[in-house]
């Protein structure tokens, strides 16, 4: 009985975070008793779900001039928190690539996601200079899982392979695989040296595997 109770009181939290941040979709920049009021909770359990909400970083507030006085605190949003709602995002770029393919030559787009990668990589160009190659491979794991790659890399009778486990361009790179060249470079750039695929999950394999040998020790 006590387990089934404690079931309910979590599934009820869960309903309400949900209506809290469902709410903050439709009328972004809500402020607490706006909350409060469309969830009917009182504003305390509001505040206590907010502070919740935002140690997730589904959340932000913003203080807001509102006429004469103090400002007000109101709540929207991060993008994380947009990324729990079902969205038309992936149809739209797909169509959007669809249409770049068919009106510009194919070295054109490849070049295009080259620019995407080499741009990205140039924001960490300074940070890499001084470091060791695995100090590289940590950071390289960093920039990927902030794009929404999980990875992980080994060392293998010195060389180093970067698994990428799970990559959010999957359902875009099924139609479109040219988007794989995307963390492909983004690797290659920050470690500054060649990299090779030698799996990929668009050939059926479990994950994607890219090679890596050391400058020091090319021959």
């Amino acid at each position: 009985m006590t387990e089934v109770y404690e079931a309910g009181i979590l599934l009820d939290m869960k309903s309400t975070r949900d209506k809290i941040l469902q709410t903050l979709l439709e009328k972004p920049r809500s402020t607490i008793n706006t909350l409060a009021e469309a969830v009917g909770i009182n504003p305390i359990s509001v505040r206590h779900h907010l502070t919740n909400l935002q140690m997730e970083g589904l959340v932000e507030g913003h203080e807001e001039r509102h006429g004469v006085g103090r400002p007000r605190l109101v709540y929207v949003l991060t993008d994380d928190g947009m990324e729990r709602f079902p969205t038309r995002y992936m149809q739209l770029t797909t169509r959007l690539l669809s249409q770049m393919k068919d009106s510009m030559p194919g070295p054109v787009v490849a070049n295009l996601f080259n620019q995407v990668a080499e741009e990205l990589a140039n924001k960490y160009s300074k940070d890499v200079q001084s470091l060791s190659m695995e100090e590289r491979l940590n950071l390289v794991k960093e920039i990927l899982a902030s794009e929404g790659f999980n990875v992980q890399w080994e060392k293998k009778d010195g060389q180093y392979e970067i698994h990428e486990i799970s990559c959010p361009y999957y359902q875009i790179g099924v139609a479109h695989p040219e988007v794989c060249t995307v963390d492909q470079t983004l690797i290659s750039k920050m470690l500054a040296v060649p990299i090779h695929k030698v799996q990929c999950i668009l050939s059926g394999d479990a994950h994607c595997t890219y090679l890596i040998q050391p400058a020091e020790q090319k021959k």
